[in-house]
């Protein structure tokens, strides 16, 4: 079996390492051909894992037409360009392939990743989603992740492919559900780190992650998903480890903001994607008159530039309603 990974970023290079051990060839797909390169002659990634060699079977190409025999295709790129990704896809008409999407964000059109894939291909893709810090997954750490499908079948297909002795796979039946749950968890995570760049002390900080919590299960069951997928990995476990970790970046976004420094995501080339999905779960929020306390809060902050104070006394005052 031959597997593609679109995107040779953080996690499409770790979770290369993770599938190259169930499968004969992974093809890892770069838009920049001297990454490529380098992997191609010394099987490491200098971009992001300088110092972890990347195994013999995968190999590295900035040229799509590889792809073309591909049996599975998973796309780990940012949300922004996903879009463009399929539609580079489907101009090289690469088809019959079960594609999994590793991407998390929604489209300031309200259309999830799952939603532009059906635009392009079926809906039979499978998502993939969970507690996964690409750092821990490229040394091959313990680690699990949830996957979601409306076809059975290719859920075995990549459940087979993907577990390994270390790396654990649940599956689950709300496909709507997870996406969601990868959405609105960099949005909690902005939250918490807000919170903790401005020095509001743990008590305030886990009540507002409660809270979160809370208001993201009445979203989930809202848009047509099931609160009980906020209890698995790409629930519970995923929320949690974005909204504390320093290693999340949504949550150094928030820092940030609740320090009042400046913030150049081009110069500094990381992509945080609670920032370009606010905008978007604000309008859902709005569409179906749902009120959020945590959308409201790193809205004012991050679209209106309101003083991080007076959001987070708006926030406080619905703490416990």
């Amino acid at each position: 079996m031959k597997v593609g990974i679109m995107g040779a970023g953080n996690f499409g290079t770790a979770i290369s390492q993770i599938i190259s051990q169930n499968v004969e060839e992974v093809i890892l797909y770069s838009r920049r051909e001297e990454v490529a390169k380098t992997i191609r002659e010394h099987n490491y990634n200098l971009d992001y894992f300088p110092n972890t060699k990347l195994n013999k079977n995968i190999h590295a190409t900035s040229q799509l037409d590889d792809l073309k025999d591909c049996n599975i295709i998973l796309i780990s790129v940012p949300s922004s360009v996903f879009r463009q990704t399929l539609e580079e896809m489907k101009n090289k008409n690469i088809n019959d392939f079960i594609l999994i999407t590793a991407s998390k964000g929604i489209e300031s059109s309200l259309k999830t990743m799952g939603e532009i894939i059906q635009e392009y291909y079926d809906e039979n893709y499978v998502v993939l989603s969970g507690p996964n810090f690409a750092s821990e997954i490229i040394l091959n750490l313990p680690t699990a992740t949830s996957i979601a499908s409306r076809n059975e079948e290719n859920l075995k297909i990549v459940k087979e492919v993907l577990e390994t002795k270390e790396f654990k796979v649940e599956i689950i039946e709300d496909i709507d559900g997870i996406e969601y749950c990868g959405i609105i968890k960099n949005i909690n995570a902005i939250a918490y780190g807000i919170c903790e760049g401005m020095n509001i002390n743990e008590n305030a900080r886990f009540a507002i992650l409660n809270k979160g919590f809370n208001e993201s299960k009445e979203f989930i069951s809202k848009i047509g998903g099931k609160k009980s997928t906020l209890d698995n990995l790409c629930g519970f476990g995923d929320f949690v480890l974005t909204s504390i970790s320093q290693e999340s970046r949504n949550h150094t976004l928030g820092m940030l903001y609740g320090q009042k420094l400046i913030i150049d995501e081009k110069s500094s080339g990381v992509v945080f994607e609670g920032k370009n999905s606010i905008m978007a779960i604000k309008k859902i929020h709005d569409n179906y008159s749902m009120n959020s306390a945590i959308v409201d809060f790193v809205y004012d902050v991050v679209v209106n530039q309101k003083s991080p104070k007076l959001a987070f006394n708006d926030l406080w005052s619905e703490i416990c309603k």
